[in-house]
């Protein structure tokens, strides 16, 4: 199993939010689940970014298509977005670095 491609799953199922909600002050969830796993907490955030990227950039093009969109609302999303997806590449880099490091250590 390569743990790049791992990686990348996370990314792409959705799992770095709460963690982006929790570091940028935004949390609105509980906290995770007795029972739930690295991995789907990290599945649960990525997800969660991933919403936050998609409802900034349709209210971008609401608002630019002539929509009844506040400015104040488009620019808030905006950067709560630009929040999001610094906190999951942020995340994204220690996950790496932590591997890396992993992958270094002699057996």
């Amino acid at each position: 199993m390569n743990p790049i491609s791992i990686i990348g799953g996370i990314a792409q199922s959705g799992a770095l939010s709460s963690i982006a909600e929790a570091i940028s002050g935004n949390a609105t969830a509980a906290a995770p689940a007795a029972g739930m796993s690295f991995l789907d907490a990290l599945g649960d955030v990525a997800g969660k970014v991933v919403d936050t990227l998609k409802r900034s950039e349709s209210l971008s093009l609401e608002a630019l298509g002539g929509g009844n969109i506040n400015a104040r609302d488009v620019a808030d999303a905006v950067m709560s977005a630009e929040q999001s997806l610094q906190a999951a590449i942020a995340i994204r880099d220690k996950i790496v670095s932590a591997y890396l490091e992993v992958s270094r250590m002699a057996i």
